[in-house]
């Protein structure tokens, strides 16, 4: 990569030794032309993505790695990620190749196009999960539009488009990733959404079962019902 990165791509993966090195190229091939940076937080792997991750820097230069001592969540991965990045407009995807690399200058033309748009959302068409997954997420984000009204119809899709600076005026906390919409939201940006391809794991396992989502779903809800109720809106502060 030479010059400052106008773009920050943050992948947080964990035991994903199998997916990094695929998914990097094509992030790199995606985002050929732009400055860019691709980092990948290695969430405490306790199998070969560190130095799958490691190897790969001779051949993308552009491909910066982080690494957590110990796992501490997506959240925290894609918090260190964006603090670390050097660029304005941050691209996140999921570690496990379902989210497209293509699909990324569709977001980025989506975040260019509006200078009050603060996030742009991937929705995935034709989703390559299993029933049951797909049946859980569809009654997750039924039960969080209810909630916190923030129109969002796939919450969980990882592929998404913002503004930095509009992510770290946030109120960190752990599993905020499943609630960025509403929180951008509330501090006053627009987001708008792009239907996205979906793709089989093809390898690894994932992390997350159906019923742990649920468990923490509920009180996570709740909390950002509260911080939704307990803010008055953008300033709209000017120097006289």
């Amino acid at each position: 990569m030479t010059g400052p990165a106008a773009i920050s791509v943050v992948v947080p993966v964990k035991d994903e030794a199998g997916n990094v090195g695929p998914l990097a190229r094509e992030i790199a091939a995606a985002l050929a032309g732009e400055p860019h940076e691709i980092i990948f937080i290695d969430d405490g792997s306790s199998d070969g993505t560190a130095a799958a991750l490691t190897a790969l820097k001779r051949e993308i230069p552009s491909l910066r790695v982080l690494r957590h001592a110990r796992n501490l969540g997506q959240s925290r991965g894609i918090r260190s990620g964006v603090h670390a990045a050097k660029g304005d407009i941050i691209v996140t995807l999921d570690g496990d190749g379902q989210n497209d690399p293509a699909d990324i200058p569709k977001l980025l033309t989506a975040l260019r196009a509006d200078a009050v748009v603060g996030l742009v959302s991937g929705v995935r068409v034709k989703r390559k999960d299993t029933a049951s997954r797909r049946i859980a997420s569809k009654l997750g984000n039924w039960f969080r539009g209810v909630l916190l009204g923030d129109g969002a119809t796939d919450t969980g899709c990882g592929l998404k488009a913002f503004r930095r600076q509009a992510f770290l005026d946030l109120p960190y906390f752990d599993h905020i990733h499943r609630f960025l919409i509403a929180l951008v939201q509330r501090d006053g940006w627009k987001v708008t959404y792009v239907p996205v391809n979906h793709r089989p794991r093809l390898t690894g396992a994932s992390k997350y079962t159906n019923f742990g989502r649920l468990l923490v779903s509920g009180q996570d809800i709740l909390g950002v019902r509260w911080l939704q109720r307990r803010h008055r809106g953008p300033s709209g502060t000017e120097e006289l």
